[in-house]
């Protein structure tokens, strides 16, 4: 989104010489700004194990069952690869240009304040939804152990510990999601260790497995297209939130030389934690296994707790649930503390009520942080559904805003890739998206396709209405806000010889300055393209080409 106090100088002549933000002096640093207090080591565990939660451990038992082993495989595979591309072309704007608005931000400075103002109210929305559905999946969870003790309240209980959290330091924040990332990585690599134990022979009967329940009954591919779109947005939710590791940029000690790295590790996390994951499910639990495609989710259903069990694990189901129960927590976690940044900007962009951008001693926007709050605990008066269906229909409604998101990133990329070639700063970057201009073109039209296919279901065998909303109302919410705001603020496409590409830039002076959304000038080292890594990823772009 523009810097509005420095839209009446050129992008191209803009000072960058100092980090002060504007409206202050050096002196005078305003007490609303957020402080660069994350570490390196507890950014690269949050993104690595911070998005590793329930719809990894529950949602893959329903994926198999409509969709069978195949189909789940090749699904979170594409979504992978889409995701991958993405976080290369985040991943090369946020090194460069580290704010907490993140890739909302940029949708609004590179593409059109419209999308920038639609996108963060749009992901706004998504976060708090995500906090709500990651409480809510714990009534969910309880259920395993006893359905005496009221489920709402232990969601209330844990949406209180994460509010707690999301209030103290960040330093507090950042080290609580290390530990429980951490946890959720170990059990991971465990269930991969076992799994392979459990398909050559380790199991309750003593047998091989192979590959033999590729070919069970309809498998691999169960409810062709149908039922292979409907893992789509299954897995889109599994993957959602990988993207808001960029978030934390604005608090994160020196982004522009911790964000390469963790960008690079996402294709490793990607390929052990989620593929090789789905794939051994697919080889140790056949897709009719009973409960699988049952709405009401839970650890009994979980083909984590499957294969656990599978090994003669006799408490292997407490362990799973107690597993998921803190993945959720953290999932919950982490969501909230991306929406309030998203809050934050939104107020500090003049987009919200300017009183969101309040920050306490910490300096975390805490009237975001209760804000956001508030709306997750609006989704509790829905649960007469049913905790297990109304998480259903929040898992399709992240998905899909995931999608969206997606997309809006490589669109933003893609112009600012062009921009910074247009105005020649490419030897400025700190990273480099190696897939630029095919990669975040074919993200880009995947990410629509999926969203367009992906609700199938709805409309077979008969037409389910509330299904309907649940996968599409994001696309006309959207849009309206999108055009709304373009046509009442009467912006325009930034152009690219017009676009700021100098306000925010990272400089390596005194790691802990307080930072807000506008705060960053200076000037990168030209050296800092040339460190070993980056060198390599040049190179292979230039072979690539």
């Amino acid at each position: 989104m523009p810097d509005h106090d420095s839209e009446k100088q050129p992008a191209a002549t803009r000072s960058t010489s100092s980090p002060v933000v504007p409206g202050t002096t050096s002196e005078s640093i305003s007490p609303n700004n957020l402080a660069r207090k994350l570490s390196p080591r507890q950014v690269q565990m949050i993104a690595i194990g911070g998005t590793i939660g329930t719809g990894l451990y529950l949602g893959t038992g329903r994926a198999l069952a409509t969709g069978g082993p195949g189909s789940m495989l090749l699904a979170y595979t594409i979504c992978g690869a889409i995701v991958f591309l993405t976080m290369l072309s985040l991943g090369e704007m946020v090194a460069f240009i580290p704010v907490s608005g993140s890739f909302c931000t940029f949708a609004g400075r590179f593409v059109d304040e419209g999308l920038g103002f639609a996108l963060t109210w749009n992901y706004w929305a998504n976060d708090a939804i995500s906090t709500a559905s990651d409480v809510i999946a714990l009534q969910v969870l309880l259920q395993y152990w006893t359905d005496k003790f009221p489920g709402w309240v232990l969601s209330l209980i844990c949406l209180v510990f994460v509010l707690g959290l999301n209030l103290c330091s960040v330093r507090i924040f950042g080290e609580a999601e290390y530990w429980l990332c951490l946890l959720k990585v170990m059990t991971i690599i465990a269930f991969i260790i076992v799994g392979i134990v459990v398909n050559c022979g380790a199991n309750t009967e003593h047998t091989y497995l192979g590959d033999k329940y590729f070919y069970v009954g309809d498998a691999p591919f169960v409810g062709g297209i149908g039922g292979m779109a409907s893992v789509f947005v299954t897995a889109s939710f599994a993957y959602g939130g990988t993207e808001n590791v960029a978030m934390t940029a604005g608090e994160t000690r020196d982004p522009a030389r911790t964000y390469p790295g963790v960008i690079r590790n996402v294709f490793w996390r990607i390929v052990v934690f989620y593929v090789v994951s789905i794939a051994i499910i697919g080889f140790d639990v056949p897709y009719d296994y009973p409960g699988l495609a049952s709405s009401r989710a839970d650890s009994s259903t979980s083909p984590f707790t499957i294969v656990f069990a599978e090994a003669g694990s006799a408490v292997a189901g407490s362990f799973v649930n107690a597993v998921v129960m803190t993945s959720a927590i953290s999932a919950a976690n982490h969501a909230l503390f991306a929406g309030s940044r998203l809050l934050y900007t939104l107020a500090m962009e003049g987009y919200a009520p300017r009183q969101l951008s309040h920050t306490n001693r910490f300096h975390v926007p805490w009237v975001a942080v209760l804000t956001t709050t508030a709306i997750s605990a609006l989704c509790f008066g829905a649960s007469k559904a049913g905790a297990g269906q109304l998480w259903s229909w929040l898992q399709n409604l992240v998905g899909v805003s995931n999608q969206i998101s997606w997309t809006c990133i490589c669109i933003a990329s893609l112009r600012f890739r062009a921009a910074i070639r247009r105005q020649k700063l490419e030897h400025l970057l700190p990273f480099k998206n190696f897939t630029y201009p095919v990669g975040p073109a074919l993200a880009v039209a995947l990410n629509i396709f999926l969203v367009l296919i992906q609700g199938w279901s709805c409309f077979s065998p008969r037409f389910d209405a509330v299904s309907f909303v649940s996968y599409y109302v994001e696309i006309p919410v959207m849009a309206a806000m999108f055009l709304g705001w373009k046509f009442w603020k009467g912006t325009k496409i930034v152009l690219l010889d017009e676009m700021d590409l100098l306000t925010d830039r990272y400089q390596f002076e005194n790691e802990e300055t307080l930072v807000s959304p506008h705060s960053f000038g200076g000037t990168l080292p030209r050296s800092w393209p040339n460190v070993p890594g980056v060198g390599i990823l040049r190179s292979a772009a230039k072979y690539i080409a």
